[in-house]
């Protein structure tokens, strides 16, 4: 049975997509089998993971309008264990196109639970936005993973998102969880990544991952080339790092696991 993660926060260029191609393809070099969901428009995962997203006929806009089903949309890469449903541009027009849509909120989880037996693993990367893009990732998953950047605005937007979290909890799914914090672009060299995340621990009563991806040349290049970072560089830090995070991640609830 499918652990289904989205990864969520509505301020833009805090490395979700980032967290979306490298988590799942450091969970896919661990042997699990995972399939990503680029809900975000700027289709930044799907080309992050070497697909061209114009070239794209099925995507996650054309699945939530109905014009296809969700096998026909499952893109099998040639990462380990990973398969991609690729997003673009047209995606930015399917919230109008909902309008008057019945359940438009569950659109994505009706079709998901048709696969979500296939994967380990499900990793839904949102838009930078609450939308309804994003409430049907909500819906769909069972835990919200929220990356956070180190720098001074971090806290801000982030009381928005718990509140719509809970939002969906109360009103659409009650089953959805926080999975917890992930610092991200930490810069070991200021004072200020330290403040951050002492600041979010101490204001926020969530999980906070032990790991902290760091702010790294080779996580910054790899999407360029269309690699996820631990194809790319698996040397670098930022390969450590987020193989370091998809472990956490697999051993999440075990109290032993410390």
């Amino acid at each position: 049975m499918g652990r289904i993660i989205a990864i969520a926060n509505q301020k833009g260029g805090v490395g979700k997509s980032t967290t979306a191609i490298n988590l799942s393809s450091c969970l896919g070099e661990m042997g699990q089998k995972v399939l990503t969901i680029d809900m975000d428009p700027q289709g930044n995962t799907t080309s992050g993971m070497g697909v061209d997203k114009d070239e794209q006929e099925n995507t996650v806009y054309e699945l939530l309008l109905g014009e296809t089903n969700i096998e026909d949309c499952i893109l099998k890469l040639e990462f380990d264990g990973l398969s991609l449903i690729p997003s673009n541009v047209n995606l930015a027009g399917a919230e109008i196109e909902l309008i008057g849509i019945e359940e438009k909120e569950y659109i994505l989880k009706n079709q998901v639970e048709k696969v979500k037996n296939d994967y380990d693993y499900i990793i839904v990367d949102c838009p930078p936005s609450l939308n309804m893009l994003t409430i049907n990732a909500m819906t769909t998953a069972n835990t919200v993973l929220v990356p956070i950047q180190c720098e001074y605005y971090a806290l801000e937007g982030l009381s928005q998102l718990m509140h719509t979290i809970e939002l969906v909890q109360e009103r659409l799914n009650p089953e959805l969880e926080m999975e917890g914090v992930v610092f991200t672009m930490y810069d070991a060299r200021t004072n200020l990544s330290l403040q951050v995340v002492e600041n979010v621990k101490n204001n926020l009563n969530q999980t906070i991952y032990k790991t902290i991806i760091p702010r790294n040349v080779r996580l910054a290049e790899a999407p360029s080339h269309g690699l996820p970072i631990n194809y790319y560089d698996s040397k670098s830090s930022g390969a450590e790092s987020y193989k370091l995070l998809a472990e956490e991640v697999i051993h999440r609830g075990d109290e032993e696991w410390l």
